[in-house]
């Protein structure tokens, strides 16, 4: 019965996106080839995975309306991570432990397990003490229609854990044991806790795989840990840092932290300061997730949005607000992360210019969708308008990203650099993404000016 109560609420909110789909794509502010839920809202990507030959994207959404509120689970696969096809919802609120109004179906992730997708995910209700998170387990043999597992919740906060402090898991496969990284909250400093699993269904703790001593923050988001050309890596979303020099400006920051955990012995080591770097310089960068494709590249996904922040997103005024990032190949390089925009965007390339860097200045042309690569041999200084009112500025060692009147509430964001080399700017109707020296750096922002204009002085 409980099944098919997850199907009425499914069927009932894609009569309402099919209903809202035609005036929200019509709107003048839609991404031209950014990935958006086709009514309501849209946050957190999840269940990345490549699964019978098809890239499935789910993400956390709100069909309803453009604003936070009872969480489904949307889906939409692709061959090429560029053209999708929108599926059926995948997952309602419909149970005792997921059914809240401002709870539901929060991120997770999906693995492949005895031929079958299976779909862990955090589930928020209030259980008469607050919202109560526990994680949860959906399968499907076809990759299209789910069922929830009738043991759920597989997995509750251990004691000392905040009940409403315990979401996100990441799940993969090592040898013949499934592990799953979970956020969660402890005396107020954040942790990355670590489990381990036989069959998807049955979980025990392992350990702690990391955790503040304060000064990171009081709640890890999303950690998702994997290796990359040799290293350990975890990317988390620590939510409670300060603000240091230019860096961890937003309300919540993307970190991404070099680990040396002895799986074996159980054991991790304490992550020095300088192990630890932000992933995006945005304004809006969020809840990343990264899974293995087919050819063995870790792809990386964002939320294009943030939770708590002070700036606006006009959209909402259409009934829609949020996208996702555009997929990205990671890195490690140097001792740091590095993030390449998939070669398969090479595709949607067209109408191609070349100017000598003296020579652009488009300030009396309209265009704002385009991708943009810039080249330098020697810069000690230059500023590159983007559209009308938004600039990208370098001197003395600092490149700065001012949104001027098109931000919405967003004003600069900056990031030090030894030389500037390379910039490849992505474009898109109420986006930029920005590639620093070959992904060494990466600015991710919305954007509402919607007049346009290049020019570079220098």
């Amino acid at each position: 019965m409980s099944n098919e109560l997850m199907q009425q609420k499914i069927e009932k909110a894609q009569r309402w996106i099919d209903c809202r789909k035609q005036v929200v794509k019509d709107g003048n502010m839609r991404q031209h080839y950014h990935f958006m839920a086709q009514a309501g809202w849209i946050n957190d990507p999840n269940g990345l995975i490549y699964f019978k030959g098809k890239y499935h994207f789910f993400y956390q959404c709100n069909p309803y309306e453009g604003f936070w509120g009872s969480i489904y689970w949307g889906h939409a696969v692709s061959d090429d991570m560029l053209h999708w096809e929108y599926l059926p919802l995948a997952l309602a609120p419909s149970e005792v432990y997921d059914e809240h109004p401002r709870g539901g179906c929060f991120s997770g992730s999906a693995i492949e397990h005895d031929g079958r997708l299976f779909l862990m995910y955090t589930a928020a209700a209030n259980e008469g003490r607050g919202v109560e998170q526990t994680q949860c387990i959906a399968y499907s043999k076809d990759g299209i229609h789910f069922e929830k597992y009738h043991g759920n919740p597989v997995l509750t906060a251990p004691e000392g854990i905040e009940a409403n402090q315990f979401r996100d898991p990441k799940v993969w496969k090592h040898e013949d044991t499934y592990y799953m990284v979970c956020g969660a909250s402890r005396d107020g400093k954040g942790q990355a806790l670590l489990y381990q699993s036989k069959d998807m269904l049955h979980w025990t703790f392992f350990n702690v795989l990391a955790e503040s001593r304060g000064e990171w923050g009081y709640m890890w988001e999303c950690p998702d840990l994997f290796e990359l050309d040799g290293r350990q890596c975890l990317i988390c979303c620590p939510q409670g840092v300060k603000p240091s020099g230019v860096d961890y400006w937003n309300v919540h920051q993307c970190t991404v932290m070099a680990l040396d955990y002895d799986f074996d012995n159980h054991m991790g080591r304490e992550i020095p300061p300088d192990a630890i770097a932000m992933v995006d310089r945005g304004f809006d960068f969020y809840a990343p997730q990264s899974f293995l494709d087919e050819s063995g590249r870790r792809i990386l996904i964002g939320w294009m949005g943030i939770p708590d922040a002070d700036y606006t997103n006009p959209t909402t005024q259409a009934g829609w607000q949020h996208a996702l990032t555009l997929p990205r190949v990671l890195h490690w390089k140097e001792g740091r992360l590095v993030q390449s925009p998939v070669p398969e965007l090479q595709q949607m390339r067209c109408n191609e210019r070349t100017y000598a860097l003296g020579q652009l200045n488009l300030a009396g042309e309209e265009g704002i969708v385009f991708e943009g690569c810039f080249l330098f041999e020697s810069c000690r200084h230059m500023c590159l308008t983007l559209r009308r009112g938004v600039t990208l500025t370098f001197e003395d060692g600092l490149l700065t990203l001012d949104m001027g009147t098109a931000g919405s509430g967003r004003t600069k964001r900056c990031a030090r650099l030894e030389k500037l080399r390379e910039l490849q700017v992505f474009s898109d109707t109420s986006s930029l993404e920005i590639f620093v020296n070959q992904g060494r750096e990466v600015f991710t922002t919305r954007v509402y000016g919607l007049e346009g204009g290049i020019r570079l002085e220098g």
